[in-house]
């Protein structure tokens, strides 16, 4: 008797860490080199404009040795005082344990109401703006994309909010989740320090962090007093190479970086965007066959807050979301985000960011769909044949478009 379907390769869909392009494993398997010296240097460079691209941004770029979390920490230690007011919109759980951090900094944190299901009302966020007169509020920090939640927040409105209060807070966001999946530009949308990671969109292993900054986020750091020797940005800025890193480069992982960044470069960001908007589409088309039983649906109620990079499933029960992972990775080698936070037990997660392309997407879906088959939950059928509708529709209109050549 068969004991299990699964074998070969598995199919990763966490949303974080990422599946890793080969060519950018052998990049990362390389010997050390000189820190010191210029090929050192000149890796930091090619690495640091990558970045500013990717951010859309012509401002500072500090590289950190350090998970999300860890640029967290230096945004707030290289931005506020002790003592200083942020505003940080709630909405999922990654901006509660940002809240979290900078109280344990000795900030004052105010947290701008929000939940789990809908992104940030900007319309209440420019009155609360306006409402703070004598500009307490030192720092709006926002989450672009809660991989939680799966939330997506409109920075650009958020943007407007600050300006239309006439406040002089910084706008701080962080981009974990969304930077190289959908749009972002940092310039642009009026963004003063925005904050990402390796391990999603940028298609690396986890263990790098970066940091942009404009000038205006760069002048409020020189009257900063929560700095700290290992995040200090002055430090950073300092003429030694080795000080960009506060201590020995992290070579390997720059290598990885640096050849990602060429396969964006080379894709170009447009097309990645472009794409990564289709398979989001395609996930979503499935999601709402299925959702058309009692026991899937969106975790984000609009289509219009949904993120391009993992979308969240909830579950009408306590059991079945964790049942549909174990028959995914067990039966069918595909690894499913679990769900977080209070929605841990009725949620889980598809991600759908960086090196993933839309067969890898089909055989999640098809993953996903036979367990709820296997379960027999009150769930609508066809979800995979509407992905297949979705992406067959683009297939069509880039023949028609060569053949018009």
């Amino acid at each position: 008797m068969l004991k299990k379907l699964s074998w070969g390769h598995t199919i990763l869909s966490t949303p974080g860490p990422t599946p890793i392009p080969d060519l950018t494993l052998h990049a990362v398997h390389q010997q050390a080199i000189d820190i010191y010296g210029q090929d050192a240097i000149e890796l930091t460079d090619r690495c640091k404009a990558g970045l500013r691209a990717v951010f859309g941004t012509s401002g500072e770029v500090f590289i950190n040795i350090a998970n999300g979390h860890g640029s967290w920490e230096s945004v707030l230690t290289n931005l506020f005082g002790k003592g200083d007011k942020l505003l940080i919109l709630a909405g999922g759980r990654f901006p509660g344990l940002w809240a979290e951090m900078a109280t344990k900094l000795g900030l004052d944190v105010e947290v701008f109401p929000g939940d789990w299901r809908y992104a940030t009302d900007v319309a209440q966020l420019e009155l609360r703006l306006r409402q703070d007169r004598d500009h307490a509020i030192r720092g709006v920090l926002a989450v672009h994309v809660d991989t939680a939640a799966s939330i997506a927040n409109d920075i650009p409105a958020i943007s407007r909010a600050v300006a239309n209060a006439s406040h002089p807070a910084l706008l701080v966001v962080d981009a974990i989740a969304s930077l190289a999946t959908a749009p972002f530009e940092m310039d642009q949308w009026g963004v003063d320090v925005a904050i990402s990671a390796s391990q999603k969109g940028l298609m690396m292993s986890p263990g790098l962090s970066f940091v942009a900054a404009n000038a205006k986020a760069l002048d409020a750091h020189r009257h900063a007093d929560l700095r700290t020797p290992y995040w200090d940005w002055t430090d950073r800025l300092g003429i030694e190479h080795y000080k960009v890193y506060c201590g020995t480069a992290a070579i390997q992982s720059l290598l990885g970086l640096d050849h990602s960044l060429h396969l964006i470069q080379s894709e170009g960001l447009e097309n990645i965007i472009e794409r990564h908007r289709i398979v989001a589409s395609a996930v979503h088309a499935a999601i709402e066959e299925w959702s058309k039983g009692s026991m899937i649906e969106f975790n984000v109620k609009h289509a219009s807050e949904r993120s391009a990079s993992v979308t969240t499933i909830l579950v009408n029960d306590n059991s079945s979301a964790q049942k549909i992972r174990d028959i995914c990775r067990d039966q069918f080698n595909v690894i499913l985000g679990s769900g977080m936070g209070h929605l841990k037990a009725r949620t889980f997660r598809i991600a759908h960011m960086g090196y993933f392309n839309p067969a890898a997407v089909l055989g999640v879906l098809a993953a996903v769909e036979a367990s709820l088959v296997a379960l027999d939950l009150p769930c609508g059928q066809g979800g995979v044949a509407r992905a297949i509708a979705v992406l067959a529709k683009t297939c069509r209109a880039d023949t028609t478009d060569q053949n018009s050549m």
